[in-house]
């Protein structure tokens, strides 16, 4: 998989949010400077699919509260959400979905589903209520039901792209 360095995006940060290590990431990019990044080069992050591999893309817009699965550029199913608060706002932005988790207990429901942003997934939810408003420090959230759905279709390394 390829990552673009983005404005202010450290290795660090980058092996991070793809719970990827420093030294798989060093391994991969021979010659690369670690201190010496530049907005749109590109890395290696060894370990995931390429993203045009996988038929399935997620839109989600955080205004609309809704979250979108798509096959093949078709949309197949929208889903309601919850999306972050003031101050704990959801990103904005393109990632990718990393590593899924069932049962992660407390606030999360029955599932999680990392994204290539430290910190951040789509989940479900002990809370059916929340859904449809802005209450989560900055996750999607979902129904249970639907977001078991969602994980038993979309693959590691689908592209989540998040906009208002």
């Amino acid at each position: 998989m390829i990552h673009t360095v983005k404005a202010g995006e450290t290795l660090t940060q980058i092996s991070q949010d793809y719970r990827t290590s420093l030294a798989s990431i060093l391994a991969a990019n021979p010659g690369i400077q670690p201190d010496h990044l530049f907005m749109g080069q590109q890395i290696v992050i060894p370990g995931l699919p390429e993203p045009d591999t996988i038929p399935y893309r997620i839109e989600i817009s955080t205004n609309n509260r809704w979250l979108r699965l798509y096959r093949d550029n078709i949309l197949q199913k929208q889903y309601p959400i919850a999306v972050g608060r003031m101050l704990h706002e959801t990103p904005v932005g393109s990632f990718m979905i990393i590593n899924k988790a069932p049962n992660p207990g407390g606030p999360f429901g029955t599932m999680w589903m990392s994204l290539s942003k430290q910190h951040y997934g789509i989940h479900g939810t002990n809370d059916p209520s929340s859904i449809g408003h802005a209450v989560s420090h900055g996750c999607i959230r979902m129904q249970n039901r639907d977001v078991e759905e969602l994980a038993s279709i979309v693959p590691i390394g689908t592209e989540v792209v998040i906009h208002p």
